[in-house]
């Protein structure tokens, strides 16, 4: 479904990226691991067309390079990205109904869908994103990203700042959403969570790519366990 080649991301003379290669088939978990600096969050959005980058990036067997962002994201990409983002002046069905951009006709059977998946935010789909708590946001900057009903969903960091249980609930919702059909490519420092919910995963240090694997294996490597596991 992804297929990323010899990707660099450069700003300015800093190479954040440096030529890395992987690949996402449908219907898995894909994990990018690694510390904060690493390049994780570079890769994203240079898979999205939304910062300058040399190399290929092939999705759903088309080449992205001239195609803009929003037509990625109607072709069935798209993007929960660090920090949430939502728009918290905004209320919850307004961000949801902005989710939907290209997508407008399918919105309220869409919205319905949401609610069954994060009840939570259903009870406040009329207080404004910005009143909601960490893990309502992270549950709505999802939703949202639901509304175009992608293929490939890509999500940046979803445990960062949230208690242990709300990550929990956040990354049994990513496992039901790949049951459900969407491929899922996970950017994450939570290395553990991460590679507990994955089929696969890369170790990018530096914007390389220094390891690779089956996720399974990833934890029980002492190496891995050592740098990202905490032992």
């Amino acid at each position: 479904m992804l297929k990323v080649e010899n990707l660099e991301v450069y700003y300015g003379v800093i190479a954040a990226v440096r030529g890395i290669s992987f690949e996402v088939t449908e219907g898995e978990i894909v994990s990018l691991i690694g510390s904060n600096g690493a390049g994780k969050t570079s890769t994203l959005e240079a898979i999205l067309n939304s910062t300058k980058r040399k190399g290929t990036v092939s999705f759903g067997g088309y080449d992205t390079k001239h195609h803009k962002t929003h037509t990625m994201v109607q072709r069935g990409l798209s993007l929960v990205p660090e920090g949430r983002r939502v728009f918290i002046n905004l209320t919850v069905e307004e961000n949801l109904r902005m989710g939907a951009f290209n997508n407008d006709e399918n919105y309220e059977h869409l919205r319905k869908q949401m609610y069954k998946l994060f009840p939570r935010i259903e009870q406040k789909k009329r207080q404004l994103a910005g009143t909601l708590s960490g893990g309502e946001q992270q549950m709505l900057a999802i939703a949202r990203a639901l509304m175009c009903e992608p293929k490939l969903l890509m999500l940046d960091e979803p445990s960062l700042g949230l208690a242990p249980k709300i990550v929990g609930e956040v990354f049994d919702t990513i496992v039901r959403l790949r049951d459900e059909g969407i491929t899922i490519l996970l950017v994450e420092q939570n290395a553990f969570a991460a590679l507990n919910i994955s089929d696969r995963a890369y170790v990018l240090e530096n914007g390389q790519i220094v390891m690779d694997g089956k996720a399974s294996d990833m934890i029980g490597d002492d190496s891995i366990r050592q740098k990202y596991l905490g032992g």
